[in-house]
């Protein structure tokens, strides 16, 4: 004989267990429920993610689960990878640790995870090995995290979700209209001071590249695009008057400035290493 309580799951149960996949079509998210683990709390799943970027959401945790962050690539480069969380401000009912060859070690604990600050960790480190806080309710308990796989080299970027405050070199400036995520003309709207850091406004008139739609655009017959780009609050920055080149990464679909020289200081750069045979890539 169901108790009304277990009755009441039931359907949930049966839709749990019956579900097909949990993962997405392309194994960059997973999504599952504690409730399959009912009556198995010391089962421990395996969870495998294969891509560069992805999310995790675990309903009503119990037990524990394991999550392999394995790109598809059998490169030596992917040895110095890192892995960036962001969890969601509402994350709650687990704590996350790290887990390499059974010892652990915690990276986030339960009451932490509501902040939504980003952790970076090497993958080298090990998998993460995410523990349900055991509770006898266990409904409006959700884990969530969205993750994001960096390069070791952009690891201390990542963590700080900011490039470093010094101006960029030469070098450095060319090769960024080459390699990041988005690289834009345009000019600084607004600086506003956020808790942790500094929103900046632009106004963009000519949009070269961006990974992903940071930058909106303001309609079909008008050539410009707005947007915000990231800072880190120790930068200080200020509003300034003329064009800038802004390039910047990507995180977690944030644009955060990487180099912004002033056009025409750019250009005479760009220029230059163009005569020289130095440009790593053109500008189009």
């Amino acid at each position: 004989m169901l108790t009304p309580m277990l009755a009441s799951l039931l359907p949930l149960l049966l839709l749990c267990r019956i579900s097909s996949c949990q993962y997405s079509s392309d194994q960059c998210s997973w999504k599952g429920s504690g409730l399959t683990h009912e009556g198995h709390t010391r089962d421990v799943e395996q969870v495998y993610l294969r891509c560069s970027q992805g999310s995790l959401e675990w309903l009503y945790p119990t037990g524990a689960i394991i999550v392999n962050l394995r790109p598809n690539t059998v490169s030596p480069a992917a040895a110095r990878l890192s892995v960036c969380i962001k969890p969601s401000t509402d994350s709650s009912g687990t704590n996350i640790y790290l887990d390499r060859n059974g010892k652990l070690r915690l990276l986030l604990r339960e009451q932490d995870q509501a902040q939504g600050k980003v952790h970076c960790f090497s993958i080298q480190e090990g998998a993460l090995f995410i523990e349900a806080v055991p509770r006898m309710d266990i409904s409006r308990r959700i884990t969530a995290f969205q993750y994001e796989l960096v390069s070791d080299r952009l690891r201390s970027e990542a963590h700080s979700m900011g490039a470093p405050c010094k101006p960029c070199s030469d070098a450095e400036m060319l090769l960024a209209v080459c390699t990041n995520d988005f690289v834009a003309r345009g000019s600084i709207k607004k600086v506003e001071q956020e808790e942790e850091q500094t929103c900046v406004t632009v106004d963009i008139s000519h949009l070269y590249r961006q990974k992903t739609q940071v930058f909106v655009s303001g309609g079909v017959r008008v050539r410009n695009w707005t947007g915000h780009i990231k800072m880190p609050l120790q930068c200080g920055v200020r509003s300034g008057e003329g064009e800038f080149l802004f390039t910047g990464t990507v995180r977690f679909g944030e644009a955060w400035m990487g180099c912004a020289p002033r056009y025409k200081d750019f250009l005479q750069l760009y220029h230059a290493a163009q005569q020289q045979g130095t440009n790593p890539c053109q500008l189009k």
